[in-house]
């Protein structure tokens, strides 16, 4: 497994098409990651939710949502005070 990992990159045009210009990103996205799980094995995603919920304790809170097979979309919820 180590050698599979070992072997693991992005490739270049991947990179570039991930890359957005600030100014055009919406804000709504500013706190979002999406992920997927690389296991060959069966993911289930309650069990995933909880376990990373339960593991990062974000201090506005944490949507995780479902995107299609082994494809996760996490949303960090953003508290914000007013001061003086």
């Amino acid at each position: 497994m180590e050698d599979a990992m070992a072997n693991l990159r992005l490739l270049d045009d991947e990179e570039e098409a991930i890359q957005e210009d600030e100014r055009v990103v919406s804000a709504a996205y500013q706190f979002c990651l999406v992920g997927r799980c690389l296991t060959d094995s069966v993911v289930h995603f309650p069990s995933l939710r909880n376990t990373m919920a339960d593991l990062w304790h974000p201090i506005g809170g944490i949507c995780i949502t479902e995107l299609g097979e082994k494809g996760i979309f996490f949303n960090f919820l953003m508290r914000w005070t007013l001061t003086g």
